[in-house]
């Protein structure tokens, strides 16, 4: 078992005391936004004791610290674990699948682009399907909504706007009636330009003037997104989107082509070992409206939630359909509970309560709120045992094949 040393990413969506607070670090005067704990190569963790980026020490014997089967299918750590804090919204996103990874990363290649450069769609080969854990209150957008649902909010709001509105509302809602309808209104949101701009204002103006529309959680979204990106076309996306809301302790799985935006909470995140984003809106980075229509999948979808597989009372394991990661979640309340932990291959720990006493058949580590530790699959299995009297919390992520 090794402890590590983990890089926070400042993007300025993010909370300057959330991260910190929750695993009692320093406070910050800038924006945390997300702890990566991995080896993904934008942003590796460390080993604490010689300072060695993870997936260099990886490399040195991949199939003992992977584990045969992890090493043989996706010779790397396939997944990234991240603590994201998000008090503004992120951008209207989607991800690719593994083949449009791959062939588009190496054409990027060819191109003599850089991997850091600021227009660059694809930083690495690998798709990014992933999950989130809510650690407080959340709010995301994820998937469409039923064109139907669609065409009745915006004949809701037709009532309340000026007539100089009237014909993009009515277009937007004979989109919604033809063929591939959220294929179609989709594109029309992100390329119309100004009129969608000017649209997205108007909208926002009669819901902020309505106490009846203002009732409508989501038209109060809206509201709160425009007020940080006003006239942005991901306002006008956000009422195309699913409006979720999670309480602590619920999850999102999100697949390749699901169009999302986080608006706000505190979550562990958990994907495949990728930093590959196509962005839409909502956002001052790079923006590809083509690429990222072309991997969306512009089909209805209710809200992803992931129910758990209860191993025990305070014990809960989160499998999403994919085979490069699974959330394992202890949160004991009662001093010296332990647990077999449900790991394939290597795996990545993190405290975010309490303290654990981790066994595995090479030795033994205590870690605390706010440590993380990196677990060979040489060393497996592996047990936690809740230390002390105050109530723990453990995350625990590994491959879901063995």
């Amino acid at each position: 078992m090794f402890e590590l040393k983990n890089a926070i990413r400042d993007y300025h969506w993010g909370s300057a005391s959330q991260i910190s607070d929750l695993l009692d670090l320093p406070a910050e005067t800038t924006p945390q936004a997300e702890m990566w704990l991995g080896a993904h190569p934008g942003c590796p963790s460390r080993l604490s004791d010689d300072g060695t980026a993870l997936k260099d020490f990886i490399a040195q014997d991949p199939e003992r610290i992977l584990g045969s089967a992890v090493a043989e299918r996706f010779g790397r750590l396939p997944y990234l674990f991240k603590v994201l804090s998000a008090t503004q919204p992120l951008s209207i996103q989607t991800h690719p699948t593994l083949q449009q990874a791959q062939e588009r990363f190496a054409h990027e290649n060819a191109q003599g682009k850089p991997l850091d450069a600021a227009d660059r769609n694809y930083r690495d080969d690998n798709h990014k399907p992933e999950m989130l854990f809510a650690l407080t209150d959340f709010v995301a957008l994820s998937g469409f909504r039923q064109p139907a649902q669609i065409a009745e909010d915006l004949q809701l709001l037709a009532a309340h706007l000026p007539d100089s509105a009237q014909a993009p509302v009515s277009q937007l809602i004979g989109l919604l009636q033809g063929s591939d309808p959220l294929a179609a209104i989709f594109k029309h949101v992100l390329t119309a330009g100004d009129e969608i701009s000017q649209l997205a204002r108007q909208i926002c103006d009669a819901v902020a003037a309505s106490g009846e529309l203002q009732r409508n959680v989501h038209f109060a979204e809206l509201v709160s997104i425009n007020k940080i990106y006003p006239g942005d076309p991901g306002v006008l996306v956000a009422l195309l989107l699913n409006l979720i809301f999670l309480e602590p302790g619920q999850a999102i799985s999100l697949g390749a082509g699901n169009v999302h935006a986080y608006l706000r909470g505190l979550g562990i995140e958990v994907m495949a070992n990728s930093d590959n984003v196509l962005r839409g809106g909502l956002t001052s980075k790079h923006i590809d409206v083509p690429e990222l229509l072309d991997v969306t999948i512009a089909q209805p979808s209710p809200a992803p939630l992931l129910e758990p597989v209860a191993l025990d009372t305070h014990d809960r394991l989160y499998k999403p359909d994919f085979e490069e990661f699974q959330l394992q979640v202890l949160d004991p309340t009662e001093p010296g509970l332990a647990a077999d932990l449900q790991l394939h291959g290597a795996a990545v720990l993190l405290c975010t309560a309490g303290e654990f006493l981790v066994a595995t058949r090479e030795g033994e580590h205590h870690i605390s709120r706010g440590q993380s530790l990196f677990v060979t699959a040489a060393e497996l299995p592996a047990t936690a045992t809740l230390q002390g009297i105050v109530p723990g919390q453990l995350f625990a992520a590994s491959a879901q094949i063995d």
